[in-house]
């Protein structure tokens, strides 16, 4: 059985001033970076769904193995509409767990592997990291439901909606370091996120 990620990269990036996903990191560039992370840690197939300036961002993308992209027209109204049209070019068949993460949260590639294998373990539905008590991204689902994870929408605060509702079948693994809650949303963030990277 496989693992799939939904990696969202379709924001404006209004907040950091110029594109996140071109960000320098680790000799690459965020986009880069994080699908070769994913693949790294283990993900079989990786689902990038891009939106504003996306002529921009899919170059970067083209000929990666186990790689596919999607613009997402809808990126304005969003996160949940890019999070369902990075689940509709899923390749469904033999996924055992999907994990969702944002281009602009960094995650280094042991991380995500001894989260997936803490998902695996504990038979849970859902796998959380937490640092200091907050939870952090990427986040783990079971493939069982996805059928709910395409029903998501912005009223219901979309996957939070699906977290709640499965809070009994929920893991919360406990981190100790706070790569898990990096969002580097502006330049002071993107900043100190590379001051402390692991």
């Amino acid at each position: 059985m496989s693992t799939a990620a939904i990696l969202l990269a379709a924001g404006e990036s209004r907040r950091m001033g110029q594109l996140k996903a071109l960000l320098p990191w680790q000799g690459t560039s965020l986009l880069r970076h994080q699908v070769n992370t994913l693949l790294s840690a283990g993900v079989d197939q990786v689902v990038v769904v891009l939106g504003y300036r996306a002529d921009e961002l899919s170059p970067f993308l083209e000929g990666m193995q186990q790689v596919t992209w999607r613009v997402n027209p809808d990126f304005l109204q969003g996160k949940t509409t890019s999070i369902k049209a990075g689940l509709g070019v899923l390749d469904a068949r033999g996924i055992a767990t999907i994990l969702m993460l944002n281009v602009d949260q960094p995650r280094n590639a042991q991380t995500i592997r001894g989260l997936l294998d803490q998902h695996r373990a504990s038979g849970g539905l859902i796998t959380i990291p937490e640092y200091q008590g907050k939870g952090g991204h990427p986040i783990f689902v079971d493939a069982s439901l996805l059928e709910e994870l395409t029903n998501i929408d912005e009223p219901t605060f979309g996957v939070k909606a699906v977290v709640r509702k499965h809070r009994e079948d929920t893991t919360r693994v406990p981190m100790d370091h706070p790569e898990v809650l990096w969002d580097l949303n502006t330049p002071d963030q993107y900043h100190e996120a590379l001051n402390s990277r692991t």
